[in-house]
């Protein structure tokens, strides 16, 4: 029977601080994303026609 020494893994690089950089920009961004969704679930929009007259949202608007 042979020794075989069992192989372990390779000494960890450090991460560069550019992965840590792009994942703060990333986390930061999906951050915003979240924000401008909740942002505008909360809002009331009211659409105004050419003269400034709130329109009904559900019914096609037809100029004359």
């Amino acid at each position: 029977m042979s020794t075989m020494s069992i192989a372990t893994n390779p000494p960890r690089k450090q991460a560069s601080p550019l992965v840590y950089f792009l994942g703060l920009v990333m986390a930061l961004f999906i951050g915003i994303l979240i924000f401008c969704y909740v942002i505008t679930k909360r809002t009331n929009p009211v659409f105004l026609d050419e003269h400034g007259k709130p329109v009904n949202s559900q019914s096609a608007h037809t100029g004359h």
